[in-house]
């Protein structure tokens, strides 16, 4: 492959994620990961901090999303009508082709302490974004907190769901969970 070829950042990824299959995570390195997508080291730290933010790259991709949804649904919606419009908006990034890399991903973050802990950083700085966006909102803080965990218990059970769905799109996934979120919180706040 040509160095100058395009989509560089998706051709590490996919090199990446190859290399820890094959290799282990730990024993893959940088140098391996831009061989292997036919382009330099440097190219590979334009993109990437480290190797673990191959995993983890897209989440100020995600922030901006929800932050940008959360700002621009209706004065008059409900915390949980932003939160929908929120999955809405993220819901283009989960394609059939995130989904493969997707499977992967979790894989290798399930097999290591360390990228679990990662990965529970990027959602509370994610949780901490959609609390800011509710506050701006005109919601109290603990109101922001509330509906702002809730978004990501939301985000969280919906991708997990679509990675085991079977191919079913995101958005549909994203709207069954958030409808059985209400229904749950309904039941767990009603008279016995």
């Amino acid at each position: 492959m040509s160095r100058w070829e395009p989509d560089a950042r998706r051709r590490l990824e996919r090199a990446s994620l190859e290399l820890f299959v094959e290799r282990g995570y730990d024993n893959t390195t940088v140098a391996e990961i831009a061989e292997r997508a036919g382009l330099t080291k440097r190219t590979f730290f334009r993109h990437f901090a480290d190797k673990r933010e191959v995993l983890f790259g897209g989440q100020e991709i995600l922030r901006r999303l929800f932050t940008d949804a959360i700002a621009g649904a209706p004065s008059s919606a409900t915390p949980l009508e932003t939160i929908a419009a929120a999955l809405a908006a993220v819901a283009p990034i989960f394609d059939r082709e995130r989904l493969e890399l997707a499977l992967r991903r979790q894989a290798i973050i399930a097999a290591h302490t360390d990228l679990k802990e990662r990965e529970l950083l990027k959602a509370a700085t994610l949780t901490a974004t959609m609390a800011d966006g509710f506050r701006s909102r005109g919601l109290s803080d603990l109101a922001a907190g509330v509906a702002a965990e809730l978004g990501q218990l939301a985000f969280r059970t919906a991708f997990s769901r679509w990675v085991s769905a079977d191919g079913r799109e995101f958005s549909d996934v994203a709207t069954e969970t958030l409808a059985d979120l209400k229904t749950a919180a309904e039941l767990a706040t009603a008279q016995p």
